[in-house]
């Protein structure tokens, strides 16, 4: 019997001929592990969740719960038999039953587990109290969500399927739901999958994360390796987390790696891909890659700046038309307009030099 809380091993989802992805190996080790599936809108994440839950035909492949197979080509477990709670993205509530009685049909599955809150304690956690006698009809998608959501959890499954749970949540109140989710989740030990499009919400949720595109699976791993070490350009350009330049390699036999780039100069760190020397290269640079220095002699001309809150993003041009862009605090001392120079501090050392 297999260690694992699941398994889905070797395996084809498809709902049409254009939702379809194909040879799929997820494990997640440990009861109580939340796992995030982050890909773009069509990309057939929802696909993935329906199948798990039994509502569709897995196409190859088998997919394991708890040691037992769930669905295989030729097995498909009844829906009502594997103790697995799915939250949709679109409502989903029943319309005859208001609020508090759709969160509490989730009570009559709980089969025997424990679970300390009760649906007062969700109405009042997922802000829920003042529409408790409203029907679904008469809610916003938003808060439909958030009942969902409350049924899902007090039916406390064994594997909680979560399809784009904040999608229609706004800004200021999503951030607050995610931490609670979150706690509950690790208190009651509940293994869940969660489907999103937003890496900032997979990164901060997921112990593990899968990023899915073009019909297959690309990388599955920490979130912080899928950040800083992201396996393809694919990947990395999917994450919009920065661009790619042309380098060459200088330097590979020691613990800190050399690379030349015709007007940035060298660029030290620790190469995550080796290469030999006098290799060209293209090396993604993100915007925290990069140091802001004012007195620095390496200048290059600002053609874009945005403001986020709590720090600027300046998008720089070299003499070869390379656009890069480079994170400065919002406190920094000045700003800079378009057309100015902006110095960047030299040598450049960045800790993981991603390069394909």
């Amino acid at each position: 019997m297999s260690s694992n809380f699941l398994e889905i091993n070797n395996a084809t989802f498809i709902a049409s001929k254009k939702n379809k992805v194909s040879n799929v190996s997820i494990k997640i080790e440990n009861q109580g592990e939340i796992v995030c599936l982050l890909g773009p809108s069509g990309v057939g994440k929802t696909t993935i969740l329906r199948t798990i839950a039994g509502l569709q035909n897995l196409q190859s492949g088998e997919i394991k719960l708890k040691g037992k197979i769930i669905s295989s080509d030729n097995y498909n477990l009844e829906p009502e038999k594997r103790n697995i709670a799915m939250c949709f993205q679109d409502n989903s509530l029943f319309p005859h039953y208001n609020v508090i009685e759709n969160i509490n049909i989730g009570s009559k599955r709980r089969n025997g587990s424990k679970f300390s809150y009760t649906d007062i304690d969700l109405l009042k956690l997922l802000y829920l109290e003042d529409i408790k006698e409203k029907f679904p009809h008469q809610i916003s998608a938003g808060e439909a969500q958030r009942v969902s959501l409350a049924r899902s959890l007090l039916s406390r499954p064994d594997l909680l399927l979560l399809d784009e749970p904040f999608a229609n949540i706004d800004t200021s109140l999503k951030e607050d739901l995610q931490k609670k989710i979150k706690h509950i989740l690790k208190e009651f030990n509940i293994t869940t999958i969660i489907v999103t499009h937003d890496s900032f919400e997979a990164f901060f949720l997921g112990d593990k994360c899968g990023i899915l595109l073009n019909q297959s699976l690309k990388q599955y791993d920490k979130p912080y390796n899928v950040h800083h070490e992201p396996n393809s350009i694919e990947v990395a350009k999917f994450l919009n987390r920065g661009v790619f330049v042309n380098v060459e390699v200088v330097s590979n036999d020691c613990a800190v790696h050399s690379l030349k780039h015709p007007i940035l100069g060298e660029i030290k760190g620790k190469l995550v891909n080796n290469f030999p020397i006098g290799s060209s290269v293209k090396l993604l640079l993100q915007p925290e890659d990069l140091i802001h220095d004012d007195q620095s002699e390496l200048k290059l001309e600002v053609i874009d700046r945005k403001f986020r809150g709590t720090n600027f993003i300046y998008t720089l041009k070299t003499r070869n038309d390379e656009q890069i862009p480079v994170f400065v605090h919002s406190h920094h001392i000045h700003q800079h307009e378009k057309a100015e120079k902006f110095g960047i501090k030299s040598p450049i050392f960045i800790d993981h030099l991603v390069c394909f």
